[in-house]
C-alpha cells in the first residue's frame, strides 16, 4: 500500500490490517485510512464498525449499488471490482481489484494460510449443517473455533466464512453445498480441510443431475481440497459408498466409514429412539463407546458420529465428544420441539421447516411417529421439495407410506408436487392442500388447539417459517 493511498488511523482489534488486505488480494487502495479491520460482509445492512464490505454481484442484487450505504452505516473500506470503481463516489474508501468475488476468494486463502488451524470440510446431500454445527459444539470446547454460520455453504459463502477466520484459530469447520457438478471443487482448495466429511448421498437437485450417481460425484469434489494424508469420514448407509471410498483413495486420503450397516469402521448399534433423542452403541476402529444424543432420529444419530469421528482425527477424545454430544439440540428449523402455551397440555410444535428432501422428510417423518399423542391430534404441514426434476411428482407421491407410518389425524399440504401426495393418502386425513403456505395458514392456524402435536417441513422456497412463527405468536 502506498504512501499516498492511506492517512493515519488508531489501533483496536483486528481480523486484519487494512495494508494486510490489500497486499494479500493485489489491490488498489482508494481514500483508505490505516489501520484494522473488524471484519468481512457482503450485507450492507449488517455491517460491524470497521469492517471491510465486499460488493459482490448476486442473483438479484450487485453490491456495487450499496457501497455507498455500507460506508456510512461503518465500514472502513470496500473490495470493489475494476469495472464498477469509477462510477464510485470518488471519495469513498475503496481497494480495487479485477472481480470482488475473486478478491474474496484470494483473501479467504490468505486468511487459511495464515491460520495455524486444523480443518473440517462437510458436506452431503442431507445433515451437512446439524453435523456441522455439532462438530464446532464439540471443537469449541478444547480451542479457538472457527465455523460457517447458517448454511453459508455456497460460491460465495465458503469464501466469506474462511476470510472471516482470525490468525488465531484453532480448528475450522466449513460446510460446503452445490446445486450443480463443478461447484464443491474449488470450495474445498480454498478451505483446504485436514478432514473431509460426507454425511450421505440422496436425491437431492436432480433437476441439475442426470442419476444419484452424478450427485456422488459431485459431493466427492470435497476430495480435492483434502490436505495431504488427510482423512475422509464417510457414511456407509447409502448405495453409493463404495464410489465414495474409491474417489477418496484415488487421492490419497485415508478412509474411516460409520453407519448402521454391516462392514462400517465404526458401526452404530443397538440404536433406540425416542422423540426426545437417541442411545446407541459404536464399536470398531477401536471404539465401544455408548452415546446419547438429544437431537430425535437416527439421522441425527449418523450425523453425531460424523461430528466424534472427526473430532477424535483432530485429537479430541471420543468419551469428551461423546459428553458434549449429549446436550446438543437440534439447530433451529430442524427438528427442534417447542411446547407451547400452559402445561400439562402444550402444543408441541416440532420445527422441520428449514429445508427437505425425499431423505430428510423420511426421517422427520420418523420421528414424528414416536411423538405420543396425548389427548390431542397429531397434524403435518408439509409442503413442496424442491429441484427434483421431471421426479418431483411420482416423489412426493411415494411419501404416503412414510406419512402414514407417522399416524397423522390430518394432514395439510402446500405446493403444486404435494397434490400428487395428496391424491395418493385417503381423504380422510387430508385436511387441506393449497399452493402457499400463506394461503393454507388461516386453516392451519384455525384447527390447531392445545394439545396437539403439529410438524411443519418443506424446502426452504415454500417458506413454511413464517408459518411456524404465527404458530408460535398465536399459541
Amino acid at each position: 500500500m502506498s504512501a499516498d493511498s492511506l492517512s493515519a488511523a488508531g489501533p483496536g482489534p483486528a481480523l486484519y490490517a487494512l495494508d494486510e488486505i490489500v497486499t494479500a488480494t493485489g489491490g488498489q487502495a482508494r481514500n483508505c485510512a490505516a489501520g484494522p479491520v473488524s471484519a468481512v460482509t457482503i450485507d450492507s445492512r449488517e455491517v460491524p464498525a470497521d469492517a471491510l464490505f465486499v460488493a459482490i454481484r448476486g442473483d438479484r442484487f450487485d453490491g456495487h449499488d450499496f457501497v455507498a450505504q455500507a460506508i456510512a452505516a461503518g465500514a472502513k473500506a470496500a473490495l470493489v471490482s475494476q469495472s464498477r470503481a469509477d462510477e464510485l463516489s470518488g471519495n469513498l474508501p475503496l481497494i480495487v481489484v479485477p472481480d470482488a468475488l475473486a478478491g474474496l476468494e484470494v483473501l479467504a486463502r490468505h486468511a487459511r494460510a495464515r491460520a495455524d488451524a486444523t480443518c473440517v470440510g462437510v458436506t452431503g446431500s442431507v445433515g451437512k449443517t446439524s453435523t456441522k454445527e455439532a462438530l464446532r459444539t464439540v471443537l469449541a470446547q478444547h480451542g479457538p473455533t472457527h465455523a460457517s454460520i447458517r448454511s453459508f455453504n455456497n460460491h460465495w459463502g465458503v469464501p466469506l466464512m474462511v476470510a472471516r477466520m482470525p490468525a488465531g484459530t484453532r480448528f475450522g469447520v466449513f460446510e460446503m453445498g452445490m446445486s450443480a457438478p463443478g461447484e464443491i471443487a474449488p470450495l474445498s482448495r480454498i478451505a483446504r480441510p485436514h478432514v473431509a466429511i460426507i454425511t450421505a448421498i440422496a436425491p437431492v437437485h436432480l433437476e441439475f443431475f442426470d442419476s444419484v450417481a452424478g450427485i456422488a460425484d459431485a459431493k466427492a469434489e470435497i476430495f480435492d481440497g483434502l490436505e495431504p494424508g488427510g482423512l475422509a469420514v464417510l457414511n456407509i448407509d447409502h448405495d453409493y459408498a463404495e464410489r465414495l471410498t474409491d474417489a477418496a483413495r484415488a487421492v490419497g486420503a485415508r478412509v474411516l466409514t460409520y453407519g448402521f450397516a454391516e462392514g462400517a469402521d465404526v458401526r452404530i448399534r443397538d440404536h433406540a429412539a425416542q422423540a426426545s433423542g437417541n442411545t446407541a452403541r459404536l464399536s470398531g476402529d477401536g471404539l465401544d463407546l455408548a452415546i446419547s444424543l438429544a437431537a430425535p432420529g437416527r439421522h441425527a444419530v449418523s450425523n453425531g458420529v460424523a461430528a466424534l469421528l472427526a473430532a477424535r482425527e483432530l485429537g479430541i477424545a471420543a468419551d469428551d465428544a461423546a459428553r458434549t454430544l449429549a446436550g446438543i439440540a437440534p439447530p433451529e428449523g430442524r427438528g427442534a420441539a417447542h411446547r407451547l402455551g400452559p402445561e400439562p397440555r402444550p402444543l408441541v410444535l416440532v420445527d422441520e421447516s428449514y429445508n427437505a428432501n425425499p431423505a430428510s422428510m423420511r426421517a422427520a417423518l420418523s420421528v414424528f411417529s414416536h411423538h405420543a399423542r396425548g389427548d390431542g391430534r397429531k397434524v403435518l404441514v408439509l409442503a413442496d421439495m424442491l429441484e427434483l426434476g421431471p421426479q418431483a411428482n411420482s416423489m412426493h407421491r411415494d411419501l404416503a407410506d412414510a406419512v402414514l407410518a407417522a399416524g397423522p389425524d390430518a394432514v395439510y399440504l402446500v405446493g403444486p408436487h404435494m397434490r400428487a401426495l395428496a391424491e395418493a393418502l385417503p381423504a380422510s386425513i387430508v385436511a387441506g392442500w393449497t399452493h402457499s403456505a400463506h394461503e393454507i395458514a388461516g386453516q392451519v392456524l384455525a384447527a390447531l388447539a392445545y394439545g396437539d402435536t403439529v410438524m411443519v417441513k418443506g424446502s426452504n422456497g415454500l417458506k413454511l417459517g413464517a408459518l411456524v412463527a404465527r404458530i408460535r405468536e398465536q399459541f
